[in-house]
Parts: structure tokens; sequence; C-alpha cells
């Protein structure tokens, strides 16, 4: 299995500002945008952090995702949540010819948690002897700040800030390192998925 990052979140999205009102910094010197860059680089690590450990994307982007084998015949559960829309469905047989599968045999089934591909007949297509099936989908709560859940923003706030403030640790190599503020586990904690035994539930 292998999920892969199509789209990025656009540096317009992010709230620079409001993180630097979060951490206090000063205003209305000459140099306030230097270190609009660095404060970027702990918020789009914090939302990464975030989203492996809740397995939820926080802003909207688009995925492939491929498999080998189906967990289930009829049903196959998505990697991340939300996901907005299926963007496409193909198998690829061992010596590389593609079969875009037509909308009309599947469709999705939302889930904050666990969204599924589902079969609009009895099973899903079937993949070949050393081929692959390729599923292309949109995830995330929405493409700006405001649309993520806002106790999901406010852990992303204290998680950066976390790694802004350890910054100077091992030589300020170690951003991510930083230990995983109690606050922040408290906020995402409903958002984690339980993961469940057997291969139909698993992520």
């Amino acid at each position: 299995m292998m999920l892969v990052e199509q789209t990025t979140v656009p540096g317009a999205v992010l709230p620079v500002a409001q993180f630097k009102d979060h951490l206090r910094l000063g205003t209305g010197f000459a140099d306030d945008g230097v270190q609009d860059t660095v404060l970027e680089s702990y918020l789009r690590a914090a939302i990464a952090a975030i989203e492996s450990r809740t397995g939820k994307i926080l802003l909207s982007r688009s995925f492939t995702w491929t498999l080998t084998a189906w967990r289930d015949l009829a049903t196959q559960a998505l990697p991340v949540a939300p996901v907005s829309q299926i963007t496409g469905l193909k198998i690829v047989d061992r010596l590389g010819g593609e079969e875009v599968i037509n909308t009309a045999r599947y469709v999705l089934e939302p889930d904050l948690h666990r969204p599924r591909l589902v079969s609009t007949g009895l099973c899903l297509p079937a993949i070949p002897v050393g081929g692959q099936v390729v599923i292309g989908f949109d995830a995330g709560f929405g493409a700006s700040w405001a649309d993520m859940p806002a106790d999901l923003a406010q852990a992303v706030m204290l998680l950066a800030a976390s790694y802004y403030e350890n910054r100077s640790e091992a030589g300020g190599a170690s951003i991510g390192q930083a230990p995983w503020p109690s606050a922040v586990s408290s906020l995402i904690q409903r958002y984690r998925t339980v993961r469940l035994l057997g291969g139909g539930g698993a992520r």
C-alpha cells in the first residue's frame, strides 16, 4: 500500500499572522516578515504530526492510494479521513496496462473516521495477479483554515508553538522532536481512529 500526496497546502492558507499573535511576537518592525518562512515550517510540521496521529487530513489536498489487493471484495476502507470525493479508480496489470473504472461501479461512503469505497454491484473490480489498483481522492476538512474544527486548529497552534519554543535544541535540527504537549493530546483525542482487529476495519 502506498499513499501519495498529489497537492500541497498553499502557504497563503496557513495562519502565520495568527501564529505570531499566539507567540506574542512583536510587530511594527522593518523585518516583520523575516521569520514568516520559519513560522510556516513549524505550522506545516505541526499539521503533519497531528494528521499522522489522527489519520485526519486537516486541510484539503488530493491523494492517490495504491493497493495490490482488496481487504474486502465489496468495500474498502480508505486510509485517511474525511474524504470528500473519489476522483478516479483504475486497475493496472503487471505489464502496465491500465483500465479506468466507470464511476457507476462504485460510490464513496463518507465517514469522519472510516470513509469507504463501496461497490454498487456485488464486488469491486478484480485486481489481476501482479497488478494493482490506484484510487484517487480528495480529503480534508476544507480548503481554508476556518474550515478546520476549532479544537484541531488550536492543537496545531499549540504544537507549532512547542516546536518554536524548542527550536534551539540539537542545534535547531530537531523540529518535530519536541515533547508532545498534553493539551495537544487532549484536543486531538476524539479524532483518533480506533484500530480494529482483523483486516476489514484497519486503516
